[in-house]
């Protein structure tokens, strides 16, 4: 169950991240205007506004999905911007002289060395990731990580907490 909750908000906030990046990267009109605004919202810590997201979209799934994607999609954002923004013009102004749109040059061009910079940043924002997870999961869950974790500290049984967190996190749910 975690796994799943936790890949469906990776899923959904890399495909934010990659939008709003390459957006933000790409064209200046739309970084004067997102770049602000994902400084901004990384500044905000996720676990602050758990609360609201408990009151917004309940007790369910979704506010469990919806903590890590918004945790993790302006950090991811802005590193994409700022990966796109180091492309070299000189490669931009070549495919615009070849007649590349600016379709083309998003998916032909800037996407393909995006890519990289995209797995190495989820790779390094998946502790943050587990954290949300865990963390939402210990307030209001049924089944998963976090709350076997909190289950078994009322009952003091420290073997159990360290087979559970360190033996096999993905098989247990």
């Amino acid at each position: 169950m975690s796994l799943a909750r936790l890949l469906a908000g990776l899923a959904i906030a890399s495909l934010i991240g990659l939008c709003i990046g390459v957006t933000s990267g790409v064209f200046p009109l739309w970084r004067a205007s997102l770049s602000p605004l994902m400084t901004v919202l990384s500044m905000i810590p996720p676990l602050a506004i758990l609360p609201v997201l408990f009151i917004v979209f309940g007790l369910d799934e979704l506010s469990k999905v919806m903590l890590i994607v918004i945790g993790i999609t302006p950090m991811l954002a802005r590193d994409l911007e700022h990966r796109a923004c180091e492309i070299p013009p000189e490669i931009l102004i070549k495919a615009q002289t070849l007649g590349a749109s600016s379709w083309t040059l998003v998916l032909r061009v800037v996407l393909p060395q995006l890519l990289s910079r995209l797995l190495t940043s989820l790779r390094l924002l998946l502790g943050s990731a587990w954290l949300f997870l865990i963390s939402a999961e210990a307030i209001s869950s049924t089944a998963g990580l976090g709350y076997r974790i909190f289950l078994v500290r009322r009952y003091m049984a420290m073997d159990v907490i360290i087979r559970t967190s360190c033996g096999s996190p993905c098989w247990r749910g």
